[in-house]
């Protein structure tokens, strides 16, 4: 028997997810694709389906009875039949849907998916990517003290990748303005580096433990004696996806950056070539996390 991997798509990316995956494409189930192999780690991949298995059912009992039998926890991916799989969930133990507060660990437990393929069958992964489901991570959101949205990528980032930065950490952040970014580096005890020509929120440029820097985040040269090395340097400037390669390779080729977290924003087409490039830098993970619009995060730890 062939082996199988089911890739869900986050919402309106379908066609770049079935580009990255290629030929092994065998079918498209709304943002579910089903691919032919061993499980990839494509960027466009909210979450990993990774040992999918069709099981046929007989009635609404039935499925969540051999549900329940391989394991407990389990999120709907609900693309068709929408009433019979309603139904079916509300037979299964329920998994906590309660936005995370930030701090707090990803969830531990097992969590897999499953939708239906048909009235009489299910496809179901008892191995996933992602503890959460469908991976989408929510967060209690702060509306009052971030200058703007954009801290709920580091905060989805940090989360999932299970690692941020410490108390006394040096951190760049380029293309800051308006401040989210370095608001949550700030408010993790690092001393942040806070550059961008456009000026900073002033709530924000008067943390404790923030520097403001008025210039490009492109003229900054990382050969230079006044550029220090950072613990990690992150990026959510707006530009196009090769000027943020081209910088994050000077950086890597200095070694002045212990860890990297970048935003690359893509305008028009998704650039494949750009995207691969970053997906091929040693030790990195590009994916696309739920904060994320036409845009991947790029990491290196």
């Amino acid at each position: 028997m062939a082996i199988v991997t089911a890739y869900l798509a986050p919402e309106g990316f379908v066609d770049d997810l079935v580009r990255e995956v290629g030929e092994s494409v065998r079918e498209v189930h709304g943002r579910l694709v089903i691919a032919e192999g061993e499980p990839l780690a494509p960027a466009w991949a909210a979450n990993v389906w990774r040992a999918p298995q069709r099981i046929p059912i007989t009635s609404i009992g039935d499925a969540a009875t051999k549900l329940r039998a391989i394991q407990r926890n389990w999120a709907l991916y609900p693309h068709a039949h929408h009433r019979r799989a309603a139904l079916i969930e509300e037979r299964l133990p329920k998994v906590s849907a309660k936005p995370l507060e930030f701090g707090v660990a990803a969830p531990a437990a097992p969590l897999g998916s499953w939708t239906l393929l048909a009235p009489d069958l299910m496809l179901a992964s008892a191995s996933c990517s992602s503890a959460f489901p469908n991976g989408e991570v929510r967060f209690i959101e702060d509306r009052v003290s971030s200058p703007s949205r954009a801290y709920l990528k580091l905060w989805e980032a940090f989360t999932v990748l299970g690692v941020k930065p410490q108390p006394g950490d040096l951190c760049l952040d380029l293309g800051a303005c308006p401040g989210g970014w370095t608001w949550v580096l700030a408010n993790l005890g690092a001393h942040v580096i806070s550059v961008d020509k456009a000026p900073l929120d002033p709530r924000i440029a008067a943390m404790p433990g923030v520097e403001v820097r008025q210039e490009s985040a492109f003229g900054l040269d990382p050969r230079s004696q006044s550029v220090p090395a950072v613990d990690w340097l992150c990026s959510d400037v707006i530009c196009y996806p090769a000027r943020l390669l081209g910088l994050v390779e000077r950086w890597l080729a200095t070694g002045k950056a212990r860890r990297f977290i970048c935003s690359v924003k893509f305008r028009g087409e998704t650039d494949f070539g750009v995207m691969n490039a970053f997906k091929a830098i040693p030790g990195s993970r590009l994916m696309h996390l739920s904060a994320n619009k036409h845009e991947l995060t790029w990491v290196k730890l």
